[in-house]
Order: structure tokens, then sequence, then C-alpha cells
């Protein structure tokens, strides 16, 4: 197991353990998850904006090919800044209206569990950007993986009100976010091994 999946079970785990001991549902369980999600797009940012060579194969704007150039990566990377923050600020508004958070233990928990997901998401960055240096990522992938982690929080928006609150329904919660964050860990590892894998067969 990778540093960086062992981190993210770690990581939620932990979650897991504090929306048990403060009795949270589905619903308060997204409070973390969304940071979560925030910080792992910072981060994809971030590595987009720091690939030094890269590939831009299938990825199109206004139906044009992006260009394999420093003004290609940094206005896909901002277009990503803009379209990922901005279905945050919508989930954003969502958890504010329904599911505020207001008592000082609540919300120094929370600042914990982002913490613990900024640890971890930096020592993957640092792993996948040394890996990305030795090889030739596309950046529409880079650009999309991301979005891998909305899929567990509209599931849990979509039912989260129609389920009972208990631990099972909080750890299924979990388990199913957890195997998004490992699925995209691996195959942002994968992508970046492949492409410096071909390059050294050249």
């Amino acid at each position: 197991m990778t540093p960086s999946a062992r981190n993210l079970i770690l990581a939620n785990a932990a979650t897991l353990g504090l929306a048990v001991a403060f009795g949270w549902d589905i619903g308060w369980l997204m409070w973390p998850f969304w940071m979560q999600s925030v910080i792992i797009g910072v981060y994809a940012y971030r590595r987009m904006m720091s690939l030094r060579d890269f590939a831009t194969k299938g990825l199109t704007s206004n139906k044009q090919p992006v260009p394999e150039t420093e003004a290609g990566k940094r206005s896909t990377a901002r277009f990503f800044a803009l379209h990922f923050g901005a279905f945050h600020a919508g989930y954003l508004a969502f958890l504010v209206s329904e599911h505020a958070v207001t008592a000082p233990i609540e919300l120094l928990a929370l600042v914990g569990c982002g913490l613990s997901f900024l640890f971890s998401q930096r020592q993957t960055f640092e792993a996948q950007h040394a890996a990305d240096l030795q090889g030739r990522p596309n950046l529409g992938k880079l650009m999309f993986l991301p979005y891998v982690r909305i899929v567990p929080m509209h599931l849990g928006i979509m039912f989260g009100a129609s389920l009972d609150g208990g631990v099972m329904v909080l750890a299924g919660f979990v388990v199913l976010k957890t195997i998004a964050d490992l699925a995209l860990d691996h195959a942002d590892r994968r992508m970046a091994v492949k492409k410096a894998e071909s390059l050294e067969r050249v």
C-alpha cells in the first residue's frame, strides 16, 4: 500500500470516528468531505500549473484542440478552478442552509478533519508531482479525475434524507467515499508511471 493510500484511509477512518462520536448523520458528514474535495481541487489546480511536459490529446476548448503550450495549460487550469469552485460553492450553500454548524466542539472537529485531509493530500500531491516530472501526463485527464470525488457527494445528498441514521449508514457512505479516493489516487499514479515508461522505451 502506498503512503498516500494509507493516509487517505486513515483520514477517512478518523472522520468516521468523529461522526459516530458526535452522532452525525450523512448530512453532517458532508461537511468534512466537502472540505476534502475543496482541498483536492486546490492541489489539482496546483498540479496542473506545475506541469513542465504534458500532452493534450483529446482535450478541446471552444471546439479547438488545446495547444501543448504554457498558455493552453494556464487556460485549462483556470477553467477547472472556476468550474470546480462554482460547483462546490453550490454545495456550500446547500450545507449552510440545511446543515449549519454552530457548536464550537463540532467546528473544532471539522477543523481537525480539514487539517488531516490537508496533510494527506499534500503527501499525495508530492508523490504525484514527482511522477509527473518523470513522464508526460495528459492535461485533460488530470483536469477530469478530481470530479470522481463528486459522485459520493451526489449520492449522499440524493439518498441521505431518506435513510435512517446509524453507524452502518455512516460507515457505508465513508466506504464509498474512500473507494473513490483510492481509485483516483491509483489512477493518477498509474497514468504518470505509464507515461514515464513509454518515454523510457522511446
